[in-house]
């Protein structure tokens, strides 16, 4: 588990990062998504014992990276963006040389060989690295990351650059990742972020302006749920029935059938309208989440929180 608590970083009067608070629970791929100059990759840094803070604390199961910097780092694999690979080496001495800097305490040849076979290299691992394509020098990079089998990953901005296909292989190898290790997956890329994470925080200005699971940030942004209803039935009984269910603040009708329905975001109330319909005798042909996009929700967010340019990543 990764916590995160007030975390502030200051350069001189620009505050690039904002009492920031979040924790990232174990097995969970959480995106930290916001616009170029959000203060993403200044939190990861910082996350990573790269940065000092300013202020605040950061902790990596239970051990604090300021007080025990070399503790809290072993529990770490970090990709930058840019992944530090030395690209005259073949893959296979890069990640012994790594396993050797890192001081890792497993089987070399084996451990070396179980982590290329999980980011899928071990066909090129003599190779020099410098004549890999960008999707295998990124896997080469993730390999590092891996070694020594740290229960968290920080990944900052891993598929910069990448074409579509190389896209899917690691949003894929990133969905593997994190059912054994606590990922966080930073990135500025909407589609990416949806399809990988299972939670997001968006931060924008430096400060932190939405933290909720993928599917529900548009509902926690508007403040309430949206249900898109299609329903048979005259529509005073469509209305009237609606209306009696906790939790539903209005019901439009939209087209012939059908209807908008504005609920507290709080309530599920889709139980309640089934059975409310059902005792009305007005059938329902379909159900569905209406609000804003992840798109809309994201411009919302960060349009309200623009900060003035120049600031830092």
């Amino acid at each position: 588990m990764v916590e995160v608590k007030n975390l502030t970083k200051c350069y001189g009067d620009i505050k690039a990062v904002d009492d920031i608070s979040f924790t990232a629970q174990s097995g969970e791929v959480l995106g930290f998504l916001g616009p170029n100059g959000a203060g993403k990759s200044t939190t990861m840094n910082i996350i990573t014992g790269y940065l000092s803070s300013t202020s605040g604390t950061v902790s990596v199961d239970g051990s604090e990276i300021l007080e025990n910097p070399k503790e809290t780092k072993s529990k770490i694999g970090y990709l930058p963006e840019i992944p530090p690979l030395y690209p005259d080496m073949t893959v296979k001495s890069y990640l012994e040389f790594m396993f050797d800097i890192k001081k890792v305490k497993l089987p070399k040849d084996e451990h070396i060989k179980e982590v290329m076979a999980i980011v899928k290299i071990s066909d090129v691992q003599d190779r020099i690295i410098k004549n890999l394509s960008k999707g295998y020098k990124q896997r080469v990079g993730f390999a590092q990351a891996l070694l020594g089998n740290p229960p968290v990953l920080i990944l900052d901005e891993p598929t910069v650059g990448l074409d579509p296909k190389q896209i899917i292989e690691i949003r894929n190898l990133i969905k593997g990742l994190g059912k054994k290790h606590t990922v966080i997956f930073s990135s500025h890329v909407l589609s990416e972020v949806s399809a990988i994470c299972d939670r997001i925080v968006v931060i924008s200005n430096g400060k932190i302006v939405a933290d909720a699971k993928t599917n529900e940030l548009s509902t926690v942004l508007s403040g309430k749920g949206q249900l898109l209803l299609e329903v048979e039935g005259t529509p005073s009984s469509v209305s009237n029935a609606i209306n009696e269910v906790y939790g539903v603040k209005k019901v439009t009708q939209t087209g012939t059938n059908l209807y908008a329905v504005d609920y507290d975001n709080t309530v599920d109330i889709r139980k309640g309208v089934f059975k409310a319909l059902a005792n009305a005798d007005c059938a329902i042909l379909e159900m569905r989440s209406g609000g804003m996009t992840l798109e809309e929700s994201f411009l919302q967010l960060t349009s309200q929180n623009q900060r003035a340019k120049g600031g830092n990543r």
